[in-house]
């Protein structure tokens, strides 16, 4: 390090990059109303998708400025213990201390050589806690219905919100919310002293929906609420329902969702509030649902250390139809699965890995529609070796062997993606019959149906690629064949010009790369009699070329079927022309 150069000028310096960040990040939050008032639901779509990038840009903008400023130097080990203390020093009154650490360790790793990360050099722990931090204004704002009636109440909750955008009817919207919050909770309802509402302080935008966030608390009854807020067809706002059951809420905050963008100062106090409403739902989520996924990495990355020094298992090849690009380990103990792209894929499959990593990132930015599983990627993890089995040591040897380094005790992987762990579709239908395989059968068509609407085409469509949540919904995970529905060519298979054309073991007709023929999907997709019929019965239309080219027309065209993330049983009386989640 220079010779003026002290540990606190280059905490201060890291200090200053995580924050030109941050302001960025907000700057778009504070703007994701403006432009939701505006219906610009394109450019708010595309701002949560250029969020993405740009947490690396900057930690790459850092590393090049400590290095302009500080040398070469900067790579020694001898002053980075007394840096991270006066970072430390520097987080105690901060509002966003949790983020800031790990913005810390991004540069850290960047800049300092392999042989010198030390867990005394990182926060490998946070340092800081969030759980009391001094704000000025709370996350989240208390309302007392007791004093002013619920229905004045809630009204006074959309208010405050600020919209410039006249409601067509709201004290008939508060009516019908009033009526549902009534009958959720407990009867006989006996008002309690600490009767409220508490909401967060601002509105959750995501696809052409705003979410009102709040818990109704009376006695030791917590019920947790969401009011969406949408636009009518004469363009004035309305309260499109009101969402109480878990289930529905956490659907919504489902990581197979794309990103919320909000105007937030402080995320910690919000995943803290969200947490109270969706109790099961990690931390690391809830940053990564709100748009802060290197904090989510990391979070998850501490949990999967606190698994590891908790558990004795060992890592073992997944179980289910194995993938031709994919390698899938996981541990059982632990509700994840390791992903890792081959270094040759198997036939019949032919697609390099530097083709399965754009999919994945396609996949980051695409809209999902609650059906495609995010992952979260991480590079050069180490495993211990003592709790990989022999099984699964000699396949990664053998498949990846590019991305795969050894010493005596430890494994380390250069590349892998990780997933919850879903129930295999193709697994799940050999255990469920009658009602229960008809409605999967359903919803797995509804599946590809909403892919489709938002431009999403799965590509391999063999039940294998598809997964079952814990509420029997089908989710796709398998990524390398996925390509845009706008981009591929759904025909019908030609009528034969001879009789013995239809006998041959190759096509009779060309056929291009993109070249779409779901009538041939049958064979494929009836592995039964019993799933044939639950087919026929539900989604016919799945095999017919004019179908997917109706679809593919309204891509075009601007007005794809519309996919509203949560059912119509919660709606009042709206949803028109939006097809149920």
């Amino acid at each position: 390090m220079a010779p003026h150069a002290k540990p606190a000028d280059l905490a201060r310096a890291l200090l200053d990059g995580f924050e030109r960040h941050f302001a960025r990040m907000a700057a778009a939050g504070r703007s994701a109303q403006g432009l939701f008032e505006r219906r610009g639901f394109d450019a708010l779509r595309q701002l949560q998708v250029d969020r993405i990038d740009w947490y690396d840009a900057r930690v790459s903008e850092c590393v090049a400025a400590l290095r302009a400023s500080f040398g070469a130097e900067l790579l020694s080990e001898v002053h980075w213990g007394q840096v991270k203390l006066e970072y430390i020093g520097l987080l105690l009154d901060h509002r966003q201390p949790d983020l800031a650490e790990v913005f810390f360790n991004s540069v850290t790793t960047r800049v300092l050589e392999r042989r010198y990360f030390q867990n005394r050099f990182m926060f490998v722990r946070p340092t800081v806690s969030t759980a009391f931090l001094d704000l000025e204004e709370p996350s989240y704002r208390c309302y007392y219905p007791a004093s002013h009636g619920l229905r004045s109440t809630l009204a006074q909750v959309v208010s405050d919100f600020r919209l410039s955008v006249p409601f067509a009817d709201l004290p008939r919207d508060v009516g019908l919310v009033v009526r549902a919050l009534r009958k959720a909770l407990p009867r006989p309802l006996v008002i309690e002293p600490n009767f409220q509402l508490q909401v967060l302080d601002a509105l959750l935008f995501r696809g052409e929906e705003a979410y009102v966030v709040g818990l109704a608390l009376n006695g030791l009854t917590q019920v947790p609420f969401v009011v969406p807020i949408v636009f009518d067809e004469a363009g004035r706002l309305v309260l499109d329902g009101v969402i109480l059951e878990a289930g529905v809420i956490g659907s919504l905050f489902s990581s197979t969702r794309h990103y919320f963008i909000a105007d937030i100062d402080v995320p910690a106090t919000w995943v803290a509030f969200l947490q109270r409403l969706l109790p099961n739902k990690p931390a690391w989520e809830l940053y990564a649902l709100l748009g802060f996924g290197k904090a989510s990495k990391a979070l998850f990355y501490r949990d999967f250390l606190h698994h590891l020094r908790h558990s004795k298992d060992l890592f073992d090849l997944a179980p289910g139809t194995a993938g031709l690009v994919m390698l899938v380990f996981a541990l059982p103990s632990f509700p994840y699965v390791f992903k890792v792209i081959r270094d040759k894929a198997k036939p019949p499959k032919d697609v390099d890995p530097k083709t399965v990593k754009e999919r994945y990132h396609f996949v980051k930015r695409s809209v999902r529609a609650g059906r495609m599983a995010d992952t979260l990627e991480y590079a050069d993890v180490p495993f211990p070796k003592a709790r990989l089995s022999k099984a699964l040591l000699d396949e990664l040897r053998a498949e990846v062997p590019s991305l795969l380094g050894e010493d005596s005790d430890t494994v380390i992987l250069k590349h892998l993606y990780i997933e919850r762990r879903l129930k295999p579709l193709d697994l799940y239908l050999k255990t469920v019959s009658g009602e229960a395989l008809e409605a999967v059968v359903d919803d797995f068509g509804r599946c590809l149906q909403e892919l489709a609407a938002s431009n999403v085409f799965a590509g391999d469509l063999l039940y294998k690629n598809f997964g079952v949540t814990r509420l029997g919904r089908v989710v796709f995970y398998d990524y390398d064949e996925i390509e845009p529905v706008t981009s591929m060519s759904f025909r019908q298979v030609p009528t034969p010009s001879f009789d013995e054309d239809e006998t041959r073991g190759e096509a009779w007709f060309s056929v291009g790369p993109r070249d779409v023929f779901p009538e041939e999907w049958r064979p494929f997709l009836y592995t039964t009699p019993q799933v044939q019929a639950a087919l026929e019965k539900t989604h016919p239309g799945l095999f017919t070329a004019r179908h997917w080219n109706e679809v593919k027309d309204g891509l075009l065209a601007g007005s794809p079927p519309k996919v509203a993330p949560y059912p119509k049983r919660v709606c009042f009386v709206r949803g028109a022309g939006r097809r149920s989640a």
